[in-house]
């Protein structure tokens, strides 16, 4: 299983797209968010990565929550879906994630389309599937088995659990520190965890975790300030490939 990070920066990063990533294992390619712009983030990865990073190959994006620097390339990844590729985009979340997905973000842009008989109204499912994640089992797509668990956050957001390829990826999303989820994601081969300012996690509790944690533990979702070469714990590059 290979990890892509498309963005590793926060909402207001001047510097970097905002945090997200492509998972490839087996052939097969998700998206953990859609930030716009993410064919543009996907070209950028691809050149430097090396890796056939396109929207066209994408099984699935996998939602964490509706803030926009997680989900405001969705409105873009349904029509290229949509118009391009002739088929649903489809969208993985946990039901309480993606409820109000269509009439609180994406229907003032996608509830109508002009045709030649006038304009049709349009809904959710005309674009996208919804894959349903479970906090009580696992989910696959394709060769990915997915859990998920409730993060502390504004708004309903999950953080990941993803095994391919006999390895296993733990996701943070967005979230207060928490050891409890911290544990959970242990269990995983690579753990991948925020750090920021306010209600997120910050850099000081991370970095005073035990030392086996921190070796396996990757960071994003940093602030422009933040001070990359004085981080006790590895500091992900935007759009180099990892082997998990």
């Amino acid at each position: 299983m290979r990890l892509v990070p498309l963005g590793v920066g926060d909402a207001f990063s001047e510097r970097w797209y905002s945090t997200s990533f492509a998972i490839e294992s087996e052939g097969a390619l998700i998206l953990v968010d859609c930030p716009h712009p993410i064919r543009k983030m996907l070209r950028e990865a691809r050149e430097t990565s090396g890796l056939d990073l396109r929207l066209e190959r994408v099984s699935a994006v996998v939602l964490t929550h509706l803030h926009a620097d997680h989900a405001s390339g969705l409105e873009g990844y349904g029509y290229f879906s949509h118009f391009a590729l002739g088929k649903k985009a489809r969208v993985a979340a946990h039901p309480a994630v993606i409820a109000r997905a269509w009439d609180g973000h994406l229907a003032a842009g996608m509830e109508r389309l002009e045709t030649a008989s006038g304009l049709r109204a349009m809904r959710f499912d005309d674009y996208f599937e919804h894959v349903a994640l479970d906090t009580t089992r696992v989910v696959s797509i394709g060769p990915f088995e997915i859990e998920c668990r409730g993060t502390h956050h504004h708004v309903p957001t999950t953080a990941l659990r993803i095994r391919a390829g006999g390895r296993s990826l733990g996701l943070s999303a967005d979230t207060s520190f928490d050891p409890k989820l911290i544990a959970w994601l242990a269990q995983a081969d690579l753990v991948v965890h925020e750090t920021n300012l306010g209600t997120h996690t910050p850099y000081e509790s991370l970095a005073a975790l035990d030392a086996a944690l921190r070796a396996k533990m990757r960071l994003v979702h940093f602030p422009d300030s933040f001070d990359l070469a004085a981080s006790n714990i590895e500091c992900l590059e935007q759009g180099r490939a990892y082997e998990v």
